[in-house]
């Protein structure tokens, strides 16, 4: 009976001491990549975050020749697509190596018009995009090696286009008008990539002028924020997920106290946990930070702190400990820590990038 557990043993110990080491490994080659594209040196940072250190190390430079702008990554982490805002206007696949963050070129396709915004469904198979000066959206199909391949569909909008995406059930697609004060809603088909009218086609955002710009769902779908360009101002929509239509259900400033310029909203993200909620306002270089009620889904501001100038784009990292902020004017990165206790963003260390730099993507590997 006394050699059971040790025959036991013996075959135990080796399997457990491989699964240590296995875990061990996969700790050891786990990496943080971040990717900041750089619209007037036409290329793409390529940074590690070191969140022990709270700090990041340049890894390459890609040029892109073009002006490099919003980005989207693959729903499987393995490609980066990199829309270029000057002629010819394309979008660029570049595949992600895990090991060291660096990218490789798989291709590059036509774009419509200059797009302020891209995104792929979550299906990874369609690229999603939105048109500024060119007033429409559109959808380019991705081929099974990541690649994005040639326009698919095309619609015109109301004025600006800014910033399309898919809710998480991709049965629902929305984009902003800038200039047209609204979002438009589409049904979505995965299996064709067709974009069809939705029942309540456009959300109006009031006031007029408000210039709604980016926004983003909370995990539970059941409130979108809504960042106004013009006005700074954050919308907070009720969410219907089954019927795919919003509600307007309160309305707050980003801009801090005593603010007398023209107003200039960028970019908007909630922290991993939904507990918290950033926005970014160039005029002032400042990022607002609010407290998310996880009953309503309104929001409790927070105050403002400053970050690099003109932030047009930033990113939240997947511990929620770290903010990523691009600053246009300064050519620059600032990585702050994230207060873990207010969810507020603290004082930042600087990293040189290319000449302005506006978009943000943290992407987790393996």
């Amino acid at each position: 009976m006394a050699s059971t557990p040790q025959r036991s043993i013996r075959w135990t110990t080796p399997l457990a001491a491989g699964l240590v080491c296995l875990a061990a490994s996969s700790a050891a080659s786990a990496a943080t990549w971040v990717y900041v594209s750089n619209a007037d040196s036409q290329d793409l940072s390529v940074l590690e975050l070191d969140r022990s250190a709270g700090t990041l190390k340049p890894v390459e430079t890609v040029p892109l020749g073009g002006t490099a702008m919003p980005m989207a990554v693959s729903p499987d982490k393995r490609v980066l697509y990199v829309a270029l805002r000057s002629q010819p206007f394309r979008v660029v696949s570049l595949a992600i190596d895990p090991a060291s963050g660096k990218l490789r070129k798989l291709g590059e396709a036509a774009l419509a018009d200059s797009m302020a915004n891209i995104d792929t469904d979550a299906t990874g198979r369609w690229l999603l995009a939105a048109s500024y000066p060119g007033h429409k959206i559109t959808v380019n199909s991705i081929g099974k090696d990541g690649a994005v391949g040639a326009v698919h569909q095309l619609i015109p909008t109301t004025p600006n286009a800014h910033a399309i995406h898919a809710d998480a059930s991709n049965r629902y697609v929305f984009a902003t008008s800038l200039g047209g004060d609204n979002l438009s809603a589409w049904r979505f088909d995965a299996e064709t990539g067709r974009l069809t009218a939705h029942e309540s086609a456009l959300t109006t955002v009031a006031p007029e002028k408000s210039g709604p710009r980016h926004f983003v769902w909370n995990r539970a779908q059941t409130t979108m924020y809504v960042l106004n360009e013009l006005d700074a101002a954050l919308n907070v929509m009720a969410y219907d997920k089954e019927r795919g239509t919003l509600r307007q259900v309160q309305r707050t400033a980003t801009l801090p106290a005593g603010f007398t310029g023209k107003p200039w909203a960028a970019d908007v993200h909630l922290s991993p946990d939904g507990r918290t909620l950033y926005a970014s306002e160039r005029t002032s270089s400042t990022l607002s930070s609010f407290k998310v009620d996880p009953a309503t889904g309104q929001l409790q501001p927070l105050g403002q702190v400053p970050t690099e100038k003109s932030p047009r784009g930033f990113a939240v990292d997947s511990s929620g400990r770290f903010l990523i902020a691009a600053g246009q004017e300064s050519h620059s990165v600032s990585v702050h820590p994230i207060d873990p206790a207010t969810g507020v963003p603290g004082t930042p260390t600087r990293v040189p990038v290319g000449k302005n730099p506006n978009w943000v993507e943290i992407v987790d590997l393996p």
